[in-house]
């Protein structure tokens, strides 16, 4: 997740003030709010973030997250729980303001910056949806044209939302995203997707993707998360 969707996401999803924000990531608040209001602000990923006090830390507390994602609530790090233990294990000698700030900042990159909750066996209203490209064949004029159809569909009610294009091209694509919102009326949280090549620059292993660049920028703008369906081999 790149500082231009980290704020978007923390700002629309997590509730985060633009003081804060601006705290975790660095940036000035005019560089926050440009980000929120979905303005261009032409900056250079920095290379390392605001933490120096943390240096060669900063990978180690990303391995405790990390291990924490199948663990029960109960048994995941807080923040005051990863600064002693780098007192203790890696001879820490920063502050836990510091760590704290860098905790919120990786469990929002990494998702899990809220509460934890069970997971319900049907899907929640407007929260999930699908989305794929279909073919069609399409009598225009009296001649039988091949076309492309765009179709997005509610994982909870199974209502569909289909736009016919004569290709599958990017610019179209990003289209029938925002056709499809309007005709849902809001932003499914979570969108469903194959492995599409507008979205999906190249398949890595199990649930990694390098994604198209304009498509990170598309999906952080609306503050969606993209999942990708994976593909089992067998010999």
């Amino acid at each position: 997740m790149d500082q231009y969707e980290l704020i978007r996401t923390g700002y629309r999803v997590y509730g985060k003030s633009i003081s804060e924000l601006a705290r975790l990531t660095g940036h000035c608040r005019n560089t926050v709010k440009k980000a929120i209001r979905g303005e261009p602000w032409g900056y250079m990923e920095r290379e390392h973030q605001a933490f120096p006090a943390l240096g060669e830390h900063l990978a180690v507390i990303d391995g405790w997250l990390e291990g924490d994602r199948d663990k029960p609530c109960k048994q995941r790090h807080t923040a005051r729980r990863i600064y002693h233990r780098l007192i203790e294990e890696q001879g820490f000698k920063g502050s836990e303001s510091t760590v704290r700030r860098y905790v919120r900042l990786a469990k929002m990159q990494l998702g899990m910056a809220g509460s934890c909750t069970f997971i319900p066996c049907d899907p929640e209203a407007g929260y999930e949806g699908e989305v794929d490209w279909g073919g069609a064949i399409a009598l225009i004029g009296g001649e039988a044209q091949r076309l492309k159809f765009f179709c997005m569909r509610s994982k909870y009610s199974g209502k569909h939302f289909v736009r016919f294009y004569p290709c599958e091209r990017q610019q179209v694509f990003f289209d029938g995203h925002e056709q499809a919102f309007a005709f849902f009326g809001g932003v499914f949280p979570i969108l469903i997707y194959d492995n599409l090549t507008a979205a999906v620059r190249k398949v890595m292993r199990g649930k990694d993707r390098q994604q198209q660049e304009a498509f990170s920028k598309f999906k952080a703008y609306y503050s969606l998360d993209a999942r990708f369906i994976v593909m089992e081999s067998f010999p």
